[in-house]
């Protein structure tokens, strides 16, 4: 079977048009939207680890948010292919005004459980914020549609310097730790909600009795270039999520200060973003699957870095290490999976990635936690074991990709 057809729309150079009002849009909602995020992943663990009883959940509202991101998964690409991408995206930043409404008020009363459900509405943000970068596909060439990925990607350059930033001065606004924060996020969904008024992806015309249907979940997840590009999307992401989730803890718990916490979260998420304006030209030239290989040696070398000790230079080498790697290994699987299914099978098989990808990413945030607090009596031995616990998953992955690049062109659609 062929690999993803493209539209009528898409078959012309000059129809790029559109993709690239669309893509300029989608940068803008990366850039203000996906500032949550670096602020989320900031001040969960630290928020969490004040209100819970027990240290070894303090990154379970992380955890909630990704565990919900991976249940909104399947319907939330639904919602987009039936009403649309506008509709989808509105409704992503509902939940996430939401979720931090619902935060604000749990800081205020000091509720870890109501906490934890504030975070769970958060998680449908993250799903809807997923698709950006499928919808930046979606009206592109096959040419452009690796640049129209990797520059969306590139929005969140812009996201993690305005996000932990904000983090700073926000977080002490008010008497109750934090609260400011979650203020500060349900202004960000508001106002950015208005980005997707100006969208323009038409929505997937609804097939008639006759038309194709594409491949089944089953058939699509057991395609050869399709289950390898999933694996390694499942596993940038969640090794990424697995050490980021950590790193504000380990270094609040080695000596520094919260400030340094925000700061070298700044200098990941820029490393996640910043190869974006190259990644898609990279990928062109080189093609994906040694891109996605280049990416998961470097994860295993922010790895390496961060167990050569806990200094503060150490923390900011592996995470800048850790973000480039993730920004390879992410994009690389990413424009694999869109580039093998057709239009037809498009909300069937981005909803599946999504549900896998984020569900490896829920079982990494709440091994982080685990691993961090509850490996030894020390915040050093903590961040350790994280680092350790990547390396069986890197061979998982590297290994599905090294088998992929031997099998028969003919046998991978």
């Amino acid at each position: 079977m062929s690999t993803a057809t493209t539209s009528p729309d898409q078959s012309a150079p000059e129809d790029n048009r559109k993709a690239k009002r669309n893509v300029v849009i989608l940068v803008l909602a990366q850039a203000l939207l996906g500032a949550q995020m670096p602020m989320l992943f900031t001040i969960g663990g630290l928020a969490g680890q004040s209100l819970a009883s027990n240290i070894c959940f303090a990154t379970l509202p992380i955890t909630m948010i990704v565990l919900s991101s991976m249940l909104s998964a399947t319907p939330v690409a639904a919602v987009m292919q039936r009403f649309g991408r506008r509709i989808g995206f509105m409704m992503g930043t509902g939940f996430g005004a939401a979720g931090a409404a619902v935060g604000a008020y749990a800081l205020s009363i000091s509720s870890f459980p109501l906490f934890l459900v504030g975070s769970f509405l958060t998680g449908t943000y993250m799903s809807a914020h997923g698709f950006y970068r499928f919808a930046a596909a979606d009206t592109a060439s096959d040419a452009y549609r690796p640049k129209a990925i990797s520059y969306v990607m590139a929005g969140g350059l812009a996201a993690a310097i305005i996000g932990p930033q904000l983090v700073k001065l926000t977080s002490d606004a008010y008497v109750v730790p934090f609260l400011g924060a979650y203020v500060a996020i349900i202004a960000i969904n508001l106002i950015g909600s208005l980005l997707f008024l100006f969208l323009d992806i038409p929505t997937p015309p609804k097939p008639s009795a006759d038309a194709p249907q594409g491949r089944t979940r089953w058939q699509l997840i057991t395609t050869p270039v399709i289950a390898v590009a999933v694996i390694c999307g499942m596993v940038s992401y969640a090794l990424m999520n697995l050490v980021m989730t950590s790193t504000p803890l380990a270094v609040v718990g080695c000596g520094f200060d919260q400030d340094n916490a925000a700061d070298i979260v700044t200098a990941h998420v820029l490393a996640m973003y910043i190869p974006s304006f190259f990644t898609g030209h990279l990928i062109a030239r080189f093609g994906t699957q040694k891109i996605i290989a280049a990416g998961l040696v470097i994860l295993a070398g922010a790895g390496v870095v961060a167990l050569q000790g806990v200094e503060l230079e150490n923390f900011f080498i592996a995470l800048v290490l850790l973000g480039i790697g993730w920004n390879f290994g992410f994009i690389g699987a990413t424009s694999l999976l869109a580039a093998s299914h057709t239009v037809e099978e498009r909300g069937r098989m981005q909803g599946l990635n999504d549900l896998l990808v984020f569900g490896g990413v829920t079982l990494a945030s709440l091994a982080s936690g685990g691993l961090m607090n509850c490996s030894g009596g020390e915040a050093a031995v903590g961040w350790a074991a994280v680092n350790i616990a990547m390396a069986p998953f890197l061979m998982l992955a590297g290994g599905a990709l090294i088998w992929l690049m031997f099998q028969p062109k003919d046998e991978l659609a």
